[in-house]
């Protein structure tokens, strides 16, 4: 897949064409090994992926604002993994964070932040807004 790709963008670029718009999203891909939490995950390569533009309940008491977020963010791993694991995902790097990747992730040509913010399990996290709190939806 790679090397078709590389082979379309040589091409474009010899004819002066425009490349494909997907080309232009796309960074990298691999096998999602595990998944940390509901908005982590991390690639058989090693690299570890922090989905852009969302964020999910935290799954340890020590970085959770409170108990029932905890109990949300294990769910939503839960969830994340059923999603997830085992399968092959493509991605664009936006930045990094705590050592992660920072990337729009497509899992069969659908936006995962989207399905994840769809199945309740994410929220929309825009950079530079304050972070979601999850202790008002536990009850």
């Amino acid at each position: 897949m790679l090397r078709v790709l590389s082979i379309i963008i040589i091409i474009a670029v010899a004819t002066g064409m425009s490349p494909p718009v997907e080309a232009a999203d796309y960074d990298g891909s691999g096998r999602v090994a595990w998944v940390t939490d509901g908005d982590t995950f991390r690639l058989e390569s090693g690299e570890r992926i922090r989905i852009a533009g969302i964020d999910a309940p935290e799954t340890h008491r020590d970085q959770a604002k409170c108990t029932g977020e905890v109990a949300l963010g294990l769910r939503a791993q839960d969830q994340a993994t059923a999603l997830l694991a085992g399968r092959n995902v493509t991605f664009h790097r936006v930045g990094r964070s705590y050592n992660r990747t920072v990337a729009t992730v497509t899992l069969d040509g659908r936006d995962v932040g989207s399905e994840l913010v769809r199945r309740g399990i994410a929220a929309w996290w825009p950079r530079g807004r304050a972070k979601p709190s999850w202790c008002d939806r536990t009850g």
